[in-house]
């Protein structure tokens, strides 16, 4: 089945549109950490019945953005900052792990996608609206790493690494918003550029180092 978008265009399932859609309000806050997450206003902004919203929120509970209560509802995930902490810690070197066999694994007509991606996050530093720079940066961070996963030529990992990257986009909104984001997406690009490099030299050891060092040094934004 599939829906009309804003565009016209009507070839995006319904399912994956909805999916798709919570999980960005979910991601950037539109449901706060411990809400309820009104199911009855999804229905009727969707034109759904219930059971594809649930079917959606019980994929997003997978990734660990919700938590499904029997008999009572769906509820936001809200974890305590020592556990988003812990979390980054693990993914910084499970991202390490990817970027150093990009490095070693990539095909060169690959650095001209990620000189691409590169020039938009760069592009992205002179967004001047606050909101709208934290999630350009969020957009092109994306394609930025999806462009290294491919490089590493593990697409079992790549996927498992795409789940994690929900989860890190919610954590980064949880616990440092918008406004820290958006100021610290120069800093956050000069690590960008040193991946890179460190991927086109194939020097896995600094590939490994760099990316560790982005992903833990999230946990800075972190308001105290």
């Amino acid at each position: 089945m599939s829906t009309a978008t804003e565009s016209g265009r009507t070839d995006v399932p319904l399912g994956r549109l909805l999916f798709d859609r919570l999980q960005e309000q979910l991601v950037e806050g539109t449901y706060p950490p411990g809400s309820r997450v009104p199911i009855d206003a999804i229905k009727e902004e969707f034109g759904v019945s219930k059971q594809p919203v649930m079917e959606a929120l019980r994929r997003l509970a997978t990734m660990g953005l919700v938590e499904i209560v029997p008999q009572s509802g769906c509820v936001v995930r809200q974890y305590t900052q020592q556990e988003a902490r812990d979390f980054f810690g693990v993914f910084g070197s499970f991202e390490g792990d990817i970027a150093a066999a990009a490095a070693l694994r990539h095909v060169p007509e690959e650095l001209a996608e990620l000189d691409h991606a590169l020039e938009l996050l760069h592009q992205a530093e002179h967004t001047p609206e606050v909101v709208q720079r934290s999630r350009d940066y969020f957009r092109y961070n994306a394609v930025f790493h999806r462009v290294i996963h491919r490089m590493a030529r593990s697409p079992l990992i790549a996927d498992l690494s795409q789940r994690m990257w929900v989860l890190s986009d919610f954590l980064m909104y949880s616990f440092a918003g918008a406004a820290p984001i958006a100021g610290a997406v120069d800093p956050r690009n000069h690590d960008h550029d040193l991946i890179r490099t460190a991927i086109r030299d194939r020097n896995d050891t600094v590939a490994r180092a760099a990316m560790d060092h982005h992903i833990r040094s999230i946990t800075r934004l972190f308001a105290d």
